[in-house]
């Protein structure tokens, strides 16, 4: 017969109370018990000492002839060292993405990272680009053109206006006419 040691709930709708009972495993969690070994008071505060109570000889010898704690009750011994502590099992991985999941997660980072790359080369090239000295390169004229220009100032108006413009400044403000 494998025996517990676990809690049996009493006590009224919304104000629980639990008994620390010696039970078979097989029985109804509220039902037949072997023996009542201590008693649990969720509703009073966590340092109040009446919260948990327990008889200590009864339960080293039920642990000696083979009983095994629940994990709440293992808790309640660790506390009173009458059994180890109980410590909670490590997180499953069911929780975690699944393989084409993370696969598809590190095509998306790469690919991010490509384009802050490629973005970070672009700013760097117009960096470069605004720093550089500006070389001025001469534009050669056809000559027959530049030729056709100078010999005849009278069919192209646009040059003969700078021309008046060049002799206006270099008149002095003194020689100009007063209006």
């Amino acid at each position: 017969m494998a025996v517990k040691i676990r809690l049996s709930r009493a006590g009224s709708k919304k104000r629980p109370y639990y008994h620390i009972v010696i039970a078979d495993a097989r029985a109804p969690r509220d039902g037949r018990y072997i023996e009542r070994v201590g008693s649990y008071n969720p509703m009073l505060a966590k340092d109040n000492p009446e919260r948990v109570k327990l008889t200590g000889e009864r339960i080293t010898h039920w642990v000696k002839m083979g009983a095994k704690p629940t994990d709440r009750v293992q808790r309640f011994l660790g506390d009173a060292k009458l059994y180890e502590k109980f410590v909670p099992n490590k997180q499953t991985k069911k929780h975690l993405p699944g393989a084409k999941a993370i696969e598809r997660m590190e095509e998306a980072e790469k690919a991010k990272q490509e384009e802050a790359e490629a973005k970070k080369q672009e700013a760097e090239a117009a960096k470069q680009a605004k720093e550089a000295p500006i070389v001025e390169t001469p534009v050669e004229e056809a000559p027959a053109e530049a030729a056709k220009v100078e010999e005849s100032p009278a069919e192209n108006p646009v040059a003969e206006a700078p021309a008046e413009e060049a002799k206006a400044e270099e008149t002095p403000a003194e020689e100009a006419p007063k209006e």
